[in-house]
């Protein structure tokens, strides 16, 4: 499916306020569920398959408040899509950027693998990376953030 097609969606269901929504072509398969917070969950598969429905998950009480420390600010590069994070174009090869290095607009700063296809992230800003939110192979959600550039 259409990463375009995919956000078109995913907007769709938060605008409309509807709960969830489930499009298949052909053997592609795509389900968007409203969270409690108001954002949308991403499930893909490639093959029809039955989801099971999630039981409501109760949301955990806030802890006391405490002393934060300092969290680092910055423009946050958000992931714009479902899959898997990689910093490096092929296992072995060293990563496209690391902290401290300042990147251009444009530059591609990492992949993420979705449904067997690779999609360079490029940065939507100039500065230094200050911190990557991800490690290497983890699969990260749509919107979750993983760099912090200053």
């Amino acid at each position: 499916m259409d990463l375009r097609k995919l956000k078109k969606l995913i907007d769709l269901v938060q605008e409309s306020g509807i709960g969830e929504i489930e499009i298949t072509e052909g053997e592609e398969k795509v389900r968007i569920c409203r969270q409690a917070a108001g954002n949308p969950q991403v499930l893909m598969t490639a093959a029809p398959m039955q989801m099971p429905m999630a039981a409501p998950v109760a949301a955990p009480a806030a802890p006391a408040p405490e002393a934060k420390p300092e969290e680092p600010t910055g423009h946050q590069l958000k992931s714009p899509m479902v899959g898997t994070f990689y910093r490096a174009p092929s296992p072995g090869a060293p990563p496209f950027v690391e902290i401290g290095q300042a990147v251009s607009k444009g530059q591609t700063l990492c992949i993420i693998e979705a449904m067997k296809l690779l999609n360079e992230i490029e940065s939507d800003v100039a500065g230094t990376v200050k911190a990557i939110l991800v490690e290497n192979g983890q699969p990260v959600e749509y919107g979750q953030p993983l760099f912090l550039i200053e």
